[in-house]
């Protein structure tokens, strides 16, 4: 992962793909880096604009989105 504490972003309504393997050069979204690993990106369904906590740390129990795993 890219960085020990979460990423905070305002996202818009849509399908995002937050990174599942750490490799991303566009942390916190996925850039295919994974391609050939066995890995995939969290795909989530964003309904209405808000703010989340994508995890940077790569502790949390609750993925993508940051728990506050990383402040153990």
């Amino acid at each position: 992962m890219a960085e020990s504490r979460p990423y905070i972003i305002k996202e818009q309504p849509g399908t995002k793909y937050y990174c599942g393997c750490g490799k991303s050069q566009n942390f916190p979204y996925c850039d295919g880096a994974h391609q050939g690993s066995g890995l995939h990106p969290y795909q989530v369904e964003i309904e209405k604009e808000k703010t989340v906590a994508v995890c940077g740390c790569g502790k949390s129990a609750a993925m993508p989105f940051c728990d506050g795993a990383h402040k153990a």
